[in-house]
C-alpha cells in the first residue's frame, strides 16, 4: 500500500481547491447575501425571506462557476471579488441602517 506522492497532491491540489471553495466560499457567498438582503428598502421579514431565497440561487451558481472557470486561483478570486459589496452592505446593515 502506497502512500500519496508529491506528484499525486500537486496533480490534485488544484481540484480539492475548487471543491473547497464551491462548498464553503461558496456558503459565505449565499450567506453575505442572505445578510445584505436585509438592506433592501422592504420591511423585514420581506427582506429576510428574499435574502433566503437568494441564497439558494446564489450558492448554486457559485458551485457551478467555480467548476466552470479555467483555474482554481480565478475561483477564489471571483468569491472575493463577488463578497466585496455584499460585505459593504452587510456592514452597512449593521452599523449604518440597522443600528
Amino acid at each position: 500500500m502506497a502512500g500519496l506522492s508529491i506528484r499525486d497532491v500537486l496533480a490534485h491540489g488544484p481540484l480539492a481547491s475548487r471543491i473547497v471553495a464551491a462548498l464553503f466560499g461558496g456558503y459565505a457567498l449565499a450567506a453575505l447575501v442572505s445578510v445584505a438582503a436585509l438592506a433592501l428598502p422592504m420591511p423585514g421579514p420581506d427582506a429576510v425571506f428574499t435574502g433566503m431565497l437568494l441564497s439558494f440561487l446564489i450558492y448554486a451558481g457559485a458551485v457551478v462557476w467555480v467548476f466552470a472557470v479555467r483555474s482554481a486561483r480565478r475561483a477564489w478570486a471571483g468569491l472575493a471579488v463577488a463578497a466585496l459589496p455584499l460585505l459593504a452592505a452587510g456592514a452597512w446593515v449593521r452599523w449604518g441602517a440597522g443600528a
